[in-house]
């Protein structure tokens, strides 16, 4: 993958039933359809202390704001999914004014940290 701008990770312990193959591919596929292949980075972690609304999802970049997701639903919100990446690419410093682009996801953010500053 040719130097991705961004990283999503996708919780990798959220339990409940869940086919984490399948989730990688839908979601790899809306990126794929938005436009974004090369520029998203999809990986796993392990846990994102959201565990009372799996399944969590985060995001982020360099110099750029962190996001935190949960209550995800990885298949059917993979639209929302790669529409929040999209715009969080196109924000300054990856700080997203308006959610509204992001459709359910924007229902579903716990945490958003700032870019940290170099001094």
């Amino acid at each position: 993958m040719p130097n991705p701008r961004i990283r999503l990770l996708l919780c990798s312990s959220c339990t409940g039933t869940r086919d984490r193959g399948a989730e990688r591919q839908v979601v790899t596929e809306a990126l794929a359809e938005a436009g974004l292949a090369g520029q998203v980075e999809l990986g796993d972690h392990a846990c994102f202390s959201a565990c009372a609304g799996p399944v969590s999802l985060a995001l982020q970049g360099q110099g750029m704001a962190s996001y935190v997701f949960s209550g995800l639903d990885p298949v059917a919100d993979a639209t929302d999914i790669a529409a929040t990446c999209r715009t969080y690419i196109d924000a300054p410093k990856g700080w997203i004014e308006d959610a509204r682009p992001c459709g359910r996801l924007r229902e579903c953010l716990r945490a958003r940290v700032p870019a940290l500053q170099s001094t």
